[in-house]
């Protein structure tokens, strides 16, 4: 009988996951099993020693676990790519996002600003400080916890204004996503897979690898606000 397959992964990744899951389940037979939770949870788990066969982050918390000895070398693929969007309560007018300006003007008009952990809210105080805006934000920027997807504090009335993974925003109740962020601001992230050095199917972990990353798969990623991710270096590590 075949053992069941592991996985650990960032909640940007939970319902594509799920989904492909019980899709790879019916069509190959292979049973799959993945525990989400924020990025930053994820890899410290992995560097304490969690057992599992595969881990899914964002491609450089990845490529680090691998330059450490926890990610088998060479196992690793790019799996998705996902846009950070933008989003405000239900009932609440709708800004602009068409232009810098207009990010410039929705930012400024924001009473509270939640991001999230790991590598997009990185880039989005990033672009913050390149908007020249850091000073003018200071006290407004609300960053939810590890695990907690940051447009919660919309619906919980902590935020006005949410910025995260389009994937994480989608099916959150009493949220209007806006859109992705407009040109050079746009933030995108690039989502990769790997087999951990703990597994001990490293060869299944591997076929599991590519079926995730198959075009059969493309429909499911595109349907919880992924893609399949474009010519290596498109995507930033987001």
């Amino acid at each position: 009988m075949n053992r069941e397959i592991s996985g650990l992964s960032s909640m940007a990744t939970r319902l594509v996951l799920a989904e492909l899951s019980e899709l790879i389940r019916l069509a190959h037979g292979m049973t799959l099993r993945f525990d989400s939770a924020g990025g930053v949870e994820i890899a410290r788990r992995v560097r304490e020693g969690a057992e599992a066969d595969l881990v899914v982050l964002a491609d450089g918390a990845l490529a680090a676990l691998e330059k450490e000895g926890f990610v088998r070398k060479g196992t690793t693929r790019p799996l998705w790519a996902s846009q950070v969007v933008a989003a405000v309560p239900e009932g609440t007018p709708v800004p602009a996002l068409d232009s810098e300006a207009n990010l410039r003007a929705a930012l400024l008009s924001a009473a509270k600003i939640a991001y999230s952990t790991g590598p997009s809210g990185t880039a989005l105080t990033g672009l913050i400080a390149r908007l020249g805006l850091t000073d003018a934000l200071s006290g407004r920027l609300v960053q939810a916890p590890p695990g907690v997807p940051a447009g919660s504090l919309l619906s919980s009335g902590q935020a006005s204004l949410a910025f995260q993974q389009h994937s994480e925003l989608m099916d959150l109740p009493d949220v209007v996503i806006v859109g992705p962020l407009p040109g050079d601001a746009a933030i995108s992230s690039l989502f990769s897979g790997g087999v951990l050095t703990s597994s001990g199917q490293p060869s299944r972990a591997g076929e599991v690898l590519d079926l995730l990353g198959s075009d059969e798969a493309a429909f499911a990623a595109r349907a919880r606000g992924m893609r399949m991710p474009g010519p290596q270096g498109s995507e930033m590590n987001a």
